[in-house]
């Protein structure tokens, strides 16, 4: 019988880690997802782990890919400048074929900006995270059991995809506090790492782990092979949470702690007579487009709710097709829109229907 326990959501996201089978992080310091560290730094010695503060965010992502090469699961942690550091790395890991986990615990932007909460990673992540042709599974909590349970999918799916993969969410999820329940952990059938350079005591040829070709053409044909392993991503891994669309004339798009934000304003446009629903995200990418072109297809008008300036909008409405319009609202620099917020423009859209 599983038992839940109280924790942090960077708590969960270390815990969720080391239950399957993760044993070495790679990190630096940086509000708001320290504790994620410090937790590991705790926890990892006592499963046989190394849990290590390198000197800086390019070592940390370098060390990453040293340790995601032998084969190993390995995490790193950090919040948005700290990323920003890490791109270069990133880029080298995809172009690697290397399957790790990246934690993103955003917070205000751009430059230093702020520790509170943001969604403002959104183009980073889904877009340019590292430089070339790539692409990261991005997976977006919107609870502390998420937190755990997206950590653990994340890993799975690097590993069967041999692609890093992100979890971004925002400092107000890495602090709060709520009921986890593990239960028992997943069991996939995960491919043989026959590629990693760990070792082959004269057993086989040496394995090369490698971004660099100097051959355009074979440069080329290397990114197209990728790339139709990112088509079969698309087409089977999109994910996302429909909630009160059936009759829903407006459906809100959003994400992580926003979402909920949504769920309480939806709550209560619906008490009004408001037939409001919502299209909750999971993946970032890939982006869950058809769920939200056949909403489109039925309501009469769709909100992109987002802690950013509008960055998702960009994917809703490409998914919509111009099927219906498609409205905005946002907060940005580390405010979290209200549900009284949420509420006043359902009640403007409805007023234009």
């Amino acid at each position: 019988m599983s038992e839940k326990v109280l924790m942090k959501g960077n708590e969960a996201i270390a815990e969720a880690a080391i239950k399957c089978g993760c044993r070495y992080f790679f990190g630096y310091p940086i509000t708001p997802q320290t504790e994620l560290s410090e937790y590991l730094a705790k926890k990892m010695p006592k499963v046989g782990g190394l849990c290590l503060q390198a000197e800086s965010e390019v070592a940390a992502i370098n060390m990453t890919m040293g340790a995601a090469a032998s084969g190993v699961r390995v995490i790193t942690s950090s919040s948005s400048p700290g990323i920003s550091l890490k791109s270069e790395g990133i880029s080298y890991i995809a172009g690697c074929d290397l399957p790790c986990v990246i934690i993103n615990i955003q917070r205000g932007g751009p430059g230093l900006g702020g520790i509170q909460p943001s969604q403002a990673d959104y183009y980073q992540a889904t877009r340019g995270v590292g430089h070339g042709d790539l692409r990261l599974l991005v997976f977006a909590p919107s609870s502390v059991q998420e937190m755990a349970q997206l950590t653990i999918e994340a890993f799975d799916l690097a590993d069967i995809y041999r692609m890093p993969a992100m979890i971004l969410a925002d400092g107000a999820l890495g602090q709060m506090m709520e009921p986890v329940d593990f239960g028992a952990i997943p069991q996939r059938e995960l491919p043989a790492k026959d590629w990693a350079a760990c070792g082959h005591d004269n057993k086989r040829k040496k394995n090369i782990v490698n971004s660099l070709y100097i051959d355009p053409q074979e440069l080329e044909n290397i990114v197209d092979q990728r790339y139709e392993r990112y088509a079969k991503i698309e087409e089977t891994e999109a994910r996302c949470e429909e909630y009160l669309t059936d009759d829903a004339d407006i459906v809100l798009v959003s994400f992580g702690i926003t979402a909920r934000v949504c769920k309480t304003a939806i709550g209560a446009a619906r008490a009004e007579g408001i037939k409001v629903g919502m299209i909750r995200p999971i993946t970032l990418w890939p982006f869950p487009k058809k769920a939200i072109h056949a909403a489109a297809c039925s309501a009469k008008a769709m909100l992109s709710v987002e802690m950013s300036k509008g960055q998702m909008i960009d994917d809703v409405r490409l998914a919509a097709n111009g099927q219906c319009p498609v409205e905005f609202y946002g907060r940005t620099g580390g405010m979290i829109p209200t549900p009284d917020a949420v509420l006043e423009k359902i009640r403007a859209m409805q007023a234009q229907l």
